[in-house]
């Protein structure tokens, strides 16, 4: 393991060299540094349009080594708050029926980077409201801890199914409201999501959570 550590730290010190890179500028001076010690979000490569779900990310724990199958997003700038919006907009029906139109059998950086995503001030309420849910659903255990407090969100070892759907329903909601979208194309993206799928039981909570953040806007 030590000698893996220190070969990934050279070939990253060498990309940080490379202007086409990623990695570009970014300091690697010990293992610690390494993007395998942190938390990050990862996405499944291998998808297609007809799936349950066609962009399926998650926030995978430090020192968790991923293949090609499961391409990592590098934070470059921002903080781990901006790292759980993100996960949080990329985990959204809204964003998923997006990407859904372009996909084929894989999701690539090339359909990934130029999907649109909402971008509102850091003191957004929506916004606030997103990297709450998403950093308390991606923080499953004390794997997660250093990035939870990073978030400002407890660890969440235990959560009711109930509870989880209610904030994933609540999720799509903020997200579908972020992108400026009214209620009956939220019902749109529901009913054209996914064929013969059972929507309505999510949609209705959705819908709830939809006009509760209409109101309040």
């Amino acid at each position: 393991a030590h000698q893996i550590a220190n070969w990934l730290l050279e070939k990253s010190r060498s990309a940080s060299r490379n202007r086409r890179s990623a990695h570009y500028g970014i300091r690697y001076q010990s293992v610690d540094d390494l993007q395998m010690c942190k938390a990050r979000i990862v996405y499944r490569a291998v998808t297609n349009a007809t799936n349950t779900r066609t962009v399926v990310p998650c926030l995978i724990p430090p020192n968790s080594l991923v293949t090609h199958a499961a391409p990592y997003l590098l934070r470059r700038r921002g903080v781990a708050a901006d790292e759980a919006y993100l996960l949080g907009v990329l985990s959204s029906i809204p964003f998923d029926w997006y990407l859904r139109k372009w996909v084929e059998l894989n999701l690539t950086f090339e359909l990934l980077v130029p999907a649109p995503v909402p971008d509102p001030a850091p003191s957004n309420p929506l916004r606030l409201r997103i990297i709450d849910i998403a950093g308390r659903l991606a923080a499953k255990d004390s794997r997660f801890a250093e990035w939870a407090e990073a978030v400002g969100v407890a660890v969440c070892s235990t959560m009711a199914m109930q509870m989880q759907e209610e904030m994933e329903a609540e999720l799509d909601a903020l997200v579908a409201s972020l992108y400026g979208l009214s209620r009956s194309q939220v019902e749109h993206v529901f009913a054209t999501f996914h064929r013969g799928w059972d929507y309505q039981p999510r949609l209705d909570k959705v819908l709830h959570y939809f006009h509760q953040i209409e109101t309040k806007i």
